[in-house]
């Protein structure tokens, strides 16, 4: 698992008008190539009527698939651009359509690209850029006398936190970034003078900043 990456928080769509066409910016996360084509499909069953519901996708850690579709268009004026601004928007993990509704004015290869281009910003935007950093579930018990200090040094470091369970002993649920966690480790272990039993769990995404 990488420990950060660029996506999106969710679906949207925004709609631009170029020299009387109508260009709708589709966005949707994707986490395999399979919910990709569905959202195409759902896309262009949605825009039937539409002149063309062009569309990319990148999805993987190290973005090893990457599919590209001109849906009809001049060869390499709409899937490659909308493509090209996942890659220059290091995004991963998104499936992108424009839809097109033809307004009678050609724009041409280079307007068409431009547009297309346009069309996958448009989409970003509705979908709101976010930055996934991966964290690690860190489960910390201790006596009950260490709580309030334990929290109060955990506010203060701004540590991410989850659930806290409350049996004959309490148990904070620290979630770190996951580079940190040995460190994290260490820094609790001395500040509780070696009198907390610490265990990791799973590895989580947390959107950066919230």
């Amino acid at each position: 698992m990488i420990e950060r990456y660029r996506t999106v928080r969710g679906p949207g769509n925004l709609e631009i008008v170029i020299k009387k066409s109508r260009f709708i910016g589709h966005i949707m996360p994707v986490t395999t190539e399979e919910e990709a084509v569905a959202f195409i499909d759902e896309i262009k069953k949605k825009h039937w009527n539409a002149t063309h519901n062009c569309s990319a996708y990148m999805i993987g850690e190290r973005d090893e698939i990457q599919k590209q579709s001109d849906d009809g268009e001049p060869s390499g004026t709409a899937g490659k651009p909308i493509l090209e601004v996942i890659k220059n928007q290091k995004l991963k993990n998104v499936a992108i359509v424009v839809t097109r509704y033809f307004g009678g004015i050609m724009l041409g290869a280079g307007g068409l690209i431009r547009a297309y281009t346009d069309g996958a910003v448009a989409a970003i935007e509705a979908g709101e850029a976010i930055t996934n950093v991966l964290h690690r579930e860190v489960f910390v018990e201790l006596d009950y006398t260490w709580l309030g200090k334990v929290e109060n040094e955990l506010r203060s470091r701004e540590v991410r936190t989850g659930e806290t369970g409350f049996t004959d002993k309490v148990t904070l649920t620290c979630l770190p970034p996951d580079s940190e966690t040995e460190a994290f480790i260490a820094w609790i272990t001395d500040l509780t003078q070696g009198q907390s039993r610490i265990t990791e769990g799973q590895r989580l995404y947390f959107i950066e900043g919230e």
